[in-house]
């Protein structure tokens, strides 16, 4: 590890938290050890780095809209109440 990778990885932190890209800021560097152990190029390293904040970007959203809905709760299936309910087949 070179002297001025901290320094480099704290700068790269600070400019991704100004763009308002948190999931970047956390995991450049992971992602980075990982790319260097599996030989990646620069452009297979950046696009890992993108899809990871795209990805956690959608999740927030699902998870900000479900809250702005105001269901009343989360429910699955397995504990919906069949029985109370006869005119739903089930098996």
């Amino acid at each position: 590890m070179s002297a001025s990778q901290p320094i480099e990885q704290a700068a790269i932190q600070q400019y991704a938290r100004q763009l308002y890209l948190m999931t970047v800021a956390d995991q450049f560097a992971r992602l980075a050890e990982e790319a260097v152990r599996k030989k990646q190029s620069h452009l297979s390293y950046l696009e890992a780095l993108l899809e990871a904040e795209v990805e956690e970007r959608d999740r927030r959203a699902v998870i900000r809209r479900i809250k702005e809905a105001h269901f009343p709760a989360v429910k699955t299936l397995e504990e919906f109440d069949f029985p109370a309910a006869p005119q739903i087949p089930w098996p």
